[in-house]
């Protein structure tokens, strides 16, 4: 008996580490990417939507552009199932950039789901803009409004600050001249600080980094699936052998 409760408990256990562990492998935010972008360049930006909701689905997505700092142009990638819209309206005051003033600017580019089509829970869906030139600024938020299926609206339209402590719904965000607020808790470190090159080898780069924090998180993953399959078996051992002193 005792050795069926002990399996019983390291078994919920594990169940809720697995839990505590699933937002260090995936982040459910909507995000832009790339996050960076040089002043000048016309920017290839991508919008990861994913539906957090488990019972509706995504059929609508708005994005906000700038209107104190616009873009020129903007176009779009063309999505299977998927009508776009880009909305061009005049500017409350004229805005002087390098190649004249402008008077009007895209606003809003809006994305709405054809019948039968939708980003249903557990899945997401990128939706693509090219977007120029990008203006000389620090950086640029960029609000987006999830629209479900069951009328429920969700505002990604927070600032993250230089802390690097997320909102519970931050904006996506194009960085320009301003630096990337770094995650809180993370290391900062100065130039003397740095790593120095020892006979020929470099430091690790952020892909790198970024690649091993991955890994990290599908190891811890694997960890708890294994550590679920050794009490489900020693549950399954601990039943066996109760019965047959029964027997």
């Amino acid at each position: 008996m005792k050795k069926t409760t002990f399996a019983a408990s390291l078994a919920a256990t594990t169940t809720a580490l697995l839990l505590l562990a699933a937002p260090l492998a995936a982040s459910a935010h909507v995000r832009v990417d790339p996050g960076h972008a040089d002043p000048g360049s016309y920017a290839t930006l991508t919008f990861k939507v994913p539906t957090e909701s488990a019972t509706a689905g995504t059929v609508k997505l708005v994005v906000d552009l700038p209107t104190g700092t616009p873009f020129t142009s903007v176009s779009y990638l063309p999505v299977a199932g998927w009508t776009t819209s880009v909305d061009t309206e005049k500017l409350a005051e004229p805005v002087k950039t390098d190649d004249g003033t402008i008077t009007e600017a895209p606003v809003r580019v809006t994305w709405t789901a054809e019948s039968g089509t939708q980003i249903a829970p557990g899945q997401f869906q990128e939706f693509t803009i090219s977007a120029g030139a990008v203006p000389d600024t620090g950086s640029i938020l960029l609000p987006t409004h999830q629209f479900y299926s069951d009328g429920s609206v969700v505002d990604w339209d927070e600032k993250t600050p230089a802390s690097g402590k997320e909102p519970e719904h931050p904006a996506p965000t194009l960085y320009v001249k301003d630096a990337e607020p770094q995650a809180e808790g993370a290391a900062t470190a100065s130039a003397s600080d740095a790593p120095q090159v020892v006979s020929g080898t470099s430091a690790p780069s952020a892909s790198t980094a970024g690649t091993t924090a991955t890994a990290v998180s599908i190891g811890l993953g694997i960890a708890g699936l294994a550590l679920g399959a050794i009490a489900l078996v020693v549950a399954v051992f601990a039943l066996t052998r109760r019965g047959k002193v029964r027997a």
